[in-house]
Formats: structure tokens, C-alpha cells, sequence
């Protein structure tokens, strides 16, 4: 099941742009991800060469937001936003979960961690945007990248 939500306005405000796309927790809407994320970079709010590292922490972000705060039910919607304000490119993923201890994770650089499927999600983002913000113990994450 796909729910789909999208829409895009230019707002004469300070925020310029913003984008919202709600689907299903599936893996298979992970395309969606992609193409919202090559939407925000089309309108030229930073730079170009960003764009991996744009896509990289908002795909593990709904990753998470799926695997963990969804515990992979298709039925429920995760909520992917992005808007530019304050030089910095927001990207908003939200989920209904419960939310995590994102103060209290495992390190994935540490020897016994290095093997581990997976367990770098927050690292990656962290490492890749400019920020990092949680909020709703978790359920709610905030990626800031500088703008233009």
C-alpha cells in the first residue's frame, strides 16, 4: 500500500521553499526518498556537490523512521519535509513511534561494533549533515544542511 501526499509551494517568507511527502513505512517506497531529495537539490538551495551526503543521511533517517518506528508496518505513514530557513536546508522525518535513546547508542566505530549489520544510522547522520536535532524522544528528526 502507498499513500502518497506531495506538494511543493514557493512562500514569500523567509523559508523560500517547502516540500512535504507523507507514503507508507515500506522499503519499497525508498525510491520516493530519492526523488523527493533530488527535488529539493533541483531548486538550487545548496550545493550541488551535497547531494550525496543529503541523500545518504535522509535515506538512513527513513530507514530508521521504518525499520524501528514503524517496526515496518506498511500501514503506517511516515512524514518527510524539507524547508530552507536560517541558511540551512531542514529536512524533517517523522514517524509515530515511540522514539529511541539517541543520547545512549552503541558506537559503530568501536571494535565489537565494527561486524554489526547495521547500528550506523544515527552515526551517518551525524557525520554527514550539519546538524542533527531530535525531538518526540526520537520519533521526530531534523537534518540541517547549509544553504546557499
Amino acid at each position: 500500500m502507498i499513500i502518497l501526499m506531495f506538494y511543493f509551494r514557493r512562500m514569500n517568507s523567509d523559508l523560500g521553499i517547502h516540500k512535504e511527502l507523507k507514503f507508507a513505512a515500506d522499503f519499497t517506497n525508498l525510491k520516493l526518498v530519492e526523488d523527493f531529495v533530488e527535488s529539493v537539490i533541483s531548486f538550487n538551495v545548496v550545493d550541488p556537490n551535497d547531494y550525496g551526503n543529503i541523500l545518504i543521511a535522509v535515506s538512513e533517517g527513513v530507514n530508521n523512521a521504518i525499520q524501528h518506528g514503524c517496526e515496518g508496518d506498511s500501514s503506517r505513514l511516515i512524514k518527510l519535509s524539507a524547508a530552507v530557513d536560517d541558511n540551512y536546508l531542514r529536512v524533517v522525518i517523522e514517524d509515530n513511534g515511540n522514539g529511541f535513546d539517541f543520547d545512549n547508542l552503541p558506537d559503530p566505530t568501536a571494535p565489537e561494533n565494527l561486524e554489526k549489520e547495521n547500528g550506523r544510522g544515527v552515526f551517518l547522520m551525524r557525520s554527514l549533515a550539519d546538524k542533527v536535532a531530535f525531538e518526540n524522544n526520537g520519533s521526530r528528526v531534523e537534518l540541517f544542511f547549509k544553504s546557499k
